[in-house]
């Protein structure tokens, strides 16, 4: 478990994507996006191509220590289309490893997980209403146990930080947020 995947897909939002790469990448965890729905290149929400690292096809789950989902609109709702997608984070999550979703994404995506608890989760406002067996909180930044979620965009370097925090330690967290000018 050395490497941390963010999915793309069509429609994502780009600064819960590359803010969240940038901190993770400047703390020293080996992030890699990965392109779900076709080809490499991936365009967002506001018409921004990027070209992913890998495929979903080129993935290798076992070895994953974080699965992050930004979210966007209609990316969120393209990545829980994903049904290999969908069963991957339902595999990862029963395992007790790190899983994490921004914006759309905690609704949309997370929605899918079969859980024995409540979660307790942020999301942007409005998507409440796709997970009402979660708790939804006001917070930019939830963690509960294994699952980190954040509010939108205005948020994503706050979620890369405690992201990292969480995959790191807060040393390193702190010590990438003090370079960042946080």
């Amino acid at each position: 478990m050395n490497v941390s995947y963010l999915f793309l897909a069509p429609g994502f939002e780009e600064m819960e994507a590359i803010a969240v790469v940038d901190v993770l990448r400047r703390g020293g965890v080996d992030v890699r996006t990965v392109s779900v729905g076709g080809g490499k290149e991936v365009t967002s929400a506001h018409q921004v191509t990027l070209r992913a690292d890998l495929s979903l096809e080129q993935i290798r789950p076992e070895e994953a220590e974080c699965l992050i989902f930004p979210g966007g609109m209609p990316g969120a709702q393209n990545l829980s289309e994903c049904e290999k997608l969908m069963t991957i984070l339902q595999h990862h999550y029963d395992q007790g490893r790190m899983v994490a979703a921004i914006c759309a994404a905690p609704a949309l995506v997370l929605s899918h997980l079969k859980t024995n608890r409540k979660l307790r989760v942020t999301c942007y406002p409005g998507f409440e209403k796709y997970v009402p067996d979660f708790e939804v909180v006001a917070d930019g930044v939830a963690v509960d146990g294994n699952v980190i979620t954040g509010k939108g965009p205005g948020f994503a370097i706050q979620f890369g930080v405690t992201l990292l925090e969480q995959l790191r330690s807060s040393g390193k967290a702190k010590e990438v947020a003090a370079g960042m000018l946080l």
